[in-house]
């Protein structure tokens, strides 16, 4: 049997081990950070119930001096998705709506100015991009499109007439799906029928009032709470934008722009580490698979990849100013988080590498 003064050292020897590995990883993800030009860079690696390593680095913006700290927001991008699919799963569990209510249940009126082909299409056929819908994913894609005016809600609204009058992306026998923001539009307009509150609202209830998790809505605000600037490219050279732009997302927020802190994106991901474990929390166990498990290739609001015989829930999330990766190793019950103020070529490589090097340091 061991002493006391045994374990003692092993305990010290194992935390020691941990932290000389956490101080090796933020050295190389700054150094990262620095090759890639990015100006903060914030990343973790987290269990259900532990946060393994966490770390800040870098500045606000490229000509500031402010050190990155907790309390630091980026926007998620698409990674907003997995949390209007989360909200989508708790209206479900409520009796509210199901996963294959169709849209024209809850908007039958629409029906007669929308594409035929869209009759049939489901919650479910939104949130995990199989129902066709164009992607608008390109600022192309809506330059035909009317001008948008009113609440969000309202925008909304006419967004999602549009896009159902639009014909139907082509069927590629070779995918699962075809990624589309505008269809996180509609899901979120059949969210909003049944509950009878708007997204935003929903968004506030889910997070900042049950779950205590605060989310922000579109960029940071840089102009008044000194947050996080993003940043796009010009003329090769890396500039820091306002979060008063202007910044045309109208009508999708659903599908990408909301924002937070690291810790407390972290409570979202090991909320679903937890469920994906078989633990009932905010939603039931059975949701969480579903939300992550329950389509190949992607399910909802999660990409659903295998490598070998291991299951890996992924999502990256950019709106071209800020850059978002988390994947979750479904086996291990271990997720890795990269939060970036910029969105380059090679910021987006550098993050790549510093996933990879994380994963790799934990896959044993």
């Amino acid at each position: 049997m061991l002493s006391l003064r045994s374990v003692i050292a092993c305990c010290a020897l194992l935390l020691g081990s941990v932290l000389l590995r956490a101080q090796s990883h933020a050295a190389l993800a700054d150094s990262l950070r620095r090759a890639g030009g990015v100006p903060e860079l914030a990343y973790a690696v987290v269990t259900a119930d532990s946060v393994l390593e966490i770390a800040y680095l870098g500045h606000h913006a490229i000509d500031l001096p402010d050190t990155a700290m907790a309390t630091d927001r980026f926007h998620l991008g698409s990674n907003t998705k997995a949390m209007t699919a989360f909200i989508a799963g708790k209206l479900v569990e409520t009796g509210k709506i199901k996963w294959t209510t169709r849209f024209f249940d809850l908007y039958p009126t629409w029906k007669t100015k929308a594409n035929p082909v869209y009759y049939a299409i489901t919650l479910q056929d939104l949130l995990s991009h199989r129902a066709r819908i164009q992607p608008f994913t390109d600022d192309a894609e809506g330059k035909d499109m009317p001008a948008l005016k009113g609440t969000h809600q309202q925008m909304r609204l006419s967004l999602g007439q549009y896009v159902l009058g639009l014909p139907p992306v082509p069927v590629d026998t070779a995918a699962h799906y075809t990624y589309s923001n505008a269809g996180y539009t509609l899901a979120s307009l059949m969210l909003e029928k049944v509950s009878g509150k708007t997204w935003e609202a929903l968004v506030t209830q889910t997070f900042d009032q049950d779950l205590k998790i605060a989310a922000g809505f579109s960029w940071p605000n840089n102009q008044l709470r000194k947050e996080t600037w993003g940043h796009i490219e010009e003329n090769g050279k890396l500039q820091p934008v306002p979060s008063n732009t202007t910044y045309r997302l109208d009508g999708m927020e659903p599908a990408g722009d909301l924002n937070m802190t690291l810790p407390d994106y972290i409570r979202f991901i090991q909320l679903n580490i937890s469920g994906l474990a078989g633990k009932n929390n905010y939603l039931k166990a059975t949701t969480y698979r579903f939300l992550h498990e329950g389509l190949p290739d992607y399910a909802m609001g999660w990409a659903n990849v295998y490598e070998g015989n291991r299951g890996y829930s992924s999502h990256s999330g950019s709106a071209g100013t800020y850059f978002c990766v988390v994947t979750i190793d479904r086996q291990k019950q271990t997720a890795y988080i990269v939060f970036m103020n910029c969105a380059t070529n090679e910021a987006t490589q550098a993050l790549r590498l510093l996933m990879r090097r994380l994963k790799a340091a934990y896959d044993h």
